[in-house]
């Protein structure tokens, strides 16, 4: 029996990535006109089925699968969801499924405005990556006959399948470690209620204070980025008047931003302040010192969303709700111990 054809197969014939080549298949845009054809011509050598012609002899399959992310969440830099993004497209060519990413302006998102990949009827299911403002997802569920898995957040109020990394616990652990340390002033520094991951994240410090015998300080719960347009790059943290010795920092690139700031104010890390992160993903370049952390498992969150996503589109059973994946702590230099 011929070995069945994939794209792998194709994209490693021709020394490109299988992006490129379900992007030549699929026709859009991102390729030159010149490599779709060579794809096109080696994918009917070599007898590669494309998805038209599969749903026409046997059972589905293969599905489009769009990708949702609110524009906000990509930003200046490479981002932690550029890399989901990135896990999640590859593993659903493993499984010889086409995505199409589109991303959501701010004006569209206020809007309420349904992304053209479900107006259009262009995809069998949807992961939504990042949390939307309040309203834009109850808008996406409105069209029930669409999959849907909500991945990084949770949406109580939408009754959406969801995967998300273990902020709680996660948080908790490095801000023990923390006390491990000899930190007793320790301060949190992300912006409430912007996003379920940045709560979570909060009440896992919060778990740890309380078991410290510590109280939340106000002065010590700062915001990270700009609420209107998610930016944390160029966000200005406002330092309290009385410092702590260390911050807990809801992810990686606000920890950075923090370290930058701190050293515009004279402070040296870790020995007069320590700091931690969380998601151990930064754009290499924005910071020199490496950051404590809670690295994320991105492959495996990527992994679990279209697991569920095909059972829904089969019609198989799945077990809904919340799925919670673990990390764990990676110890760099941004923490010293107190004497």
């Amino acid at each position: 029996m011929a070995k069945k054809v994939k794209m792998v197969n194709i994209a490693d014939e021709l020394g490109v990535s299988t992006v490129t080549v379900s992007k030549a298949l699929s026709g859009q845009k991102g390729v030159s006109e010149e490599m779709r054809e060579k794809i096109k011509a080696l994918a009917n050598q070599m007898g590669y089925k494309q998805l038209s012609e599969k749903k026409s002899t046997k059972k589905i399959e293969s599905y489009n699968i769009g990708i949702i992310v609110p524009d906000r969440y990509f930003g200046k830099y490479e981002s932690f969801y550029w890399q989901m993004y990135q896990e999640v497209a590859t593993i659903a060519f493993q499984k010889e499924c086409y995505t199409m990413l589109e991303v959501i302006s701010i004006e569209d998102e206020r809007k309420l405005e349904l992304p053209k990949l479900l107006k259009e009827n262009k995809v069998d299911g949807v992961i939504l990556i990042g949390r939307p403002n309040n309203g834009y997802i109850q808008n996406l569920r409105s069209n029930e006959c669409i999959p849907m898995e909500c991945l990084d957040f949770f949406d109580e109020s939408s009754n959406c399948d969801a995967i998300i990394s273990d902020g709680y616990f996660g948080t908790y652990i490095l801000t023990n470690y923390l006390f491990d340390m000899g930190h007793q002033d320790i301060a949190y520094v992300g912006t409430l209620l912007y996003t379920s991951s940045i709560n979570d994240r909060y009440f896992g410090y919060c778990k740890s204070l309380m078991e410290h015998g510590k109280k939340v300080s106000d002065d010590w719960v700062m915001d990270d980025r700009d609420w209107e347009t998610g930016d944390v790059s160029a966000f200005q943290i406002i330092l309290p008047q009385k410092m702590p010795t260390a911050f807990v920092c809801n992810c990686d690139l606000t920890a950075s931003n923090l370290i930058k700031t701190l050293r515009e104010k004279g402070y040296r890390i870790p020995e007069d302040i320590s700091i931690v992160g969380f998601d151990n993903y930064l754009y290499p370049g924005l910071c020199d010192i490496g950051i404590t952390t809670y690295d994320v498992n991105v492959k495996e969150m990527a992994q679990r969303s279209i697991h569920m996503l095909l059972k829904k589109m089969n019609r198989e059973i799945y077990k809904s709700g919340v799925s919670i994946v673990e990390g764990n702590v990676v110890y760099k230099d941004s923490v010293a111990k107190l004497k």
